[in-house]
């Protein structure tokens, strides 16, 4: 079941997409609190405007070099645990929402994602029953100000720039990882494309690794880690992320204006 969160005659409403009738049926309330409940209400997908899926709670969690060709292609070997981050929430960004490039860098790079959602609070949660914990399963770009990653010697500030996690289109409910293939396109052209088989640390691994460092709470976003094939991308491009199964995640990109 794919799970819409999207804006109509001025109100922000939950639906459950209907593929067939390029449909959304509208939903009573925030499903991941409020269940599956319907209005009766339709309302046809080109009226509406497409948000994030899901704005976190509290947090983006995320895996760096979860893939060996991606930690090769940034000269390392891949870490033998989960190697965690945080991005605030507020670098979520929804789907045809603008990346917006800062003056402070000069190279910024797609990394597209997974994304997991949670569904319950998750604490010290074994990976045999991290599904458990799970609400389900969107689309995300790690967008990272690569030259400012380098010269800080950590993260945060590389990663957490207002509009550098966009997420979506959709919530996909039912979802294996195992089964799908992760591909980004820059100006339609491939720069990145694996299947989702190939995560060193799999989903429930790296729940049960963050879940001990820290409470996970509905709504949080686990990134799980970018395929090999980073690289920049420039004002007026185009960006796609695409998760086989889920949807594509397409923003337009723009340099920051410059101060007043």
């Amino acid at each position: 079941m794919k799970i819409a969160r999207f804006s109509h005659n001025d109100a922000i409403q939950y639906g459950i997409l209907d593929e067939e009738e390029n449909e959304l049926v509208v939903l009573a309330g925030d499903p991941m609190f409020a269940g599956f409940d319907t209005t009766g209400e339709r309302v046809p997908l080109a009226d509406a405007a497409l948000l994030a899926p899901v704005i976190p709670r509290s947090k983006v969690v995320c895996v760096g070099k979860n893939y060996h060709d991606h930690a090769a292609e940034m000269g390392g070997a891949a870490p033998e645990e989960p190697l965690l981050f945080l991005k605030p929430n507020t670098s979520v960004i929804g789907p045809g929402d603008t990346i917006v490039r800062p003056s402070l860098s000069e190279r910024t790079d797609y990394e597209g994602e997974l994304a997991v959602v949670i569904g319950r609070i998750a604490k010290n949660v074994k990976a045999e029953n991290a599904q458990d914990y799970v609400f389900g399963y969107t689309v995300g770009n790690d967008v990272t100000a690569r030259d400012l990653q380098q010269k800080d010697g950590q993260w945060t500030r590389g990663k957490g720039f207002d509009t550098f996690c966009p997420l979506g289109p959709v919530i996909e409910t039912e979802f294996d990882p195992t089964d799908a293939t992760l591909e980004t396109r820059v100006n339609g052209e491939v720069r990145q494309s694996a299947p989702l088989s190939d995560l060193i640390h799999s989903v429930d691994e790296i729940i049960e690794y963050a879940s001990a460092v820290f409470t996970l709470l509905p709504g949080d976003v686990i990134l799980t880690g970018t395929p090999a094939g980073v690289g920049p991308f420039v004002a007026g491009d185009t960006v796609e992320v695409e998760v086989s199964g889920i949807g594509i995640l397409r923003n337009s990109v723009r340099d920051a204006l410059p101060p007043a």
